[in-house]
């Protein structure tokens, strides 16, 4: 196995676990604390940003290193792929920094951040709707974007390893 095969199998399975974690995220942790109340709601999802936050190396690793992979095997891949495999992994690389991390740059994690600074504590029932209402529907919909685009990411990879 040469090293472009060797970055494109690990770049594949990071972007995988990437892709997965925004899918758990889309189709079992949010939907699980929907039903909680507006104070629970903002604790659970505080608690879990936490944990984020607080670098947790092995998120980290998988995260920032999928971003880094990705554009260590999209250099590599110019000089080793030709015509559409080129093109496919181009292509795979600016959906990632277009569709996964701008959207976590510039939208999730500023929403991140006002939610986990908030005191629940000191905060009354009134308050804590208003926080829940102008976080949750945006945080929702562009994690669905950034799941639906790491899905095809990983796909596209997958293509790109079994049919090259």
């Amino acid at each position: 196995m040469t090293l472009f095969e060797s970055a494109l199998v690990l770049t594949t399975l990071l972007r995988s676990l990437v892709a997965g974690f925004l899918f758990a995220f889309a189709v079992v942790v949010m939907p699980g604390i929907r039903g909680l109340n507006d104070r629970e709601f903002i604790r659970a999802f505080q608690a879990m940003d936490g944990v984020i936050q607080n670098n947790q190396p092995i998120f980290m690793l998988v995260w920032v290193g999928s971003f880094l992979a990705l554009i260590a095997v999209t250099i590599m891949g110019v000089g080793q792929l030709s015509g559409a495999w080129r093109w496919l992994l181009m292509v795979a690389a600016l959906a990632n920094v277009l569709g996964v991390h701008w959207p976590t740059i510039a939208t999730n994690i500023p929403l991140n951040k006002r939610l986990h600074a908030l005191n629940v504590e000191a905060l009354d029932a009134s308050s804590l709707s208003a926080a829940r209402a102008r976080f949750e529907p945006r945080w929702n919909r562009w994690n669905a974007v950034r799941t639906l685009v790491s899905a095809v990411i990983a796909a596209l990879l997958m293509v790109l390893l079994v049919g090259r």
